[in-house]
């Protein structure tokens, strides 16, 4: 078979992209070794390995050294797809993602009290456990409470949602550093009200506890924009 060294390593990354939804690869799951897949793409092995860090760096595919090529958890969404890492105005950012978290949360939620599984919910109640341990520890809880809320898009019933919660990835770590971890409380018990409320079917209880988790955080970056500005 003719390899094809000349051919981009764009035009090579496309080829991987199209094997893995024809293999029905999902994520977590083993892509071929580098030899198989030269030999399918028809391609040289540095065209192939460059193809792979343009599927890496587009958050397709995980590449683990001396244990191989893996498709991505929820693969083709960056971790950061809206730049907010290179807006300097925190305090504004904070603001503004919460205008738009008010816009879809509260809804998510409802969503999630309607078309939950048993076992996303035992999910959902599980993160907002590991949240409150770590947070009542003064640990690091900003990961768990990420996941909790990634939870909730994830047992919408909607294969959007859970793809619109990398503006949430950004947000939730920046309002427990712009608000000086001053939610705490306030977090641990409006979690466990959004959880009860999608465990108990209640779509309009989940709908007001996320609204009301919200309001507990405009109130507080409201406040902490204007100990700053004193």
């Amino acid at each position: 078979m003719a390899r094809a060294d000349s051919g981009l390593p764009e035009q090579i990354a496309d080829k991987i992209i199209q094997l893995i939804l024809d293999e029905h690869l999902e994520q977590g799951d083993r892509l071929p070794k580098e030899a198989v897949l030269v030999e399918r793409l028809g391609a040289g092995r540095s065209t192939v390995r460059e193809a792979m860090k343009l599927l890496q760096s587009r958050n397709i595919v995980r590449i683990k050294q001396g244990s191989g090529t893996y498709v991505a958890s929820n693969p083709g969404v960056a971790d950061d797809p809206l730049g907010f890492t290179f807006i300097d105005d925190k305090q504004r950012l904070a603001r503004d993602l919460l205008e738009v978290r008010f816009m879809i949360e509260p809804q998510i939620a409802r969503m999630a009290a309607e078309h939950a599984t048993n076992d996303q919910v035992v999910y959902i109640k599980e993160l907002c456990d590991e949240s409150e341990r770590l947070a009542e520890a003064g640990e690091d809880y900003s990961a768990a409470d990420t996941a909790f809320h990634n939870a909730i898009a994830e047992s919408s019933g909607n294969l959007v949602v859970p793809r619109l919660m990398g503006v949430l990835k950004a947000s939730v770590p920046l309002f427990i550093d712009v608000t000086g971890k001053k939610l705490v409380e306030e977090t641990i018990r409006t979690h466990r009200d959004v959880a009860d409320a999608i465990a108990s079917r209640n779509p309009t209880a989940a709908h007001d506890a996320m609204y009301l988790h919200l309001v507990y955080n405009r109130n507080m970056i409201a406040e902490s924009t204007q100990e700053q500005s004193e």
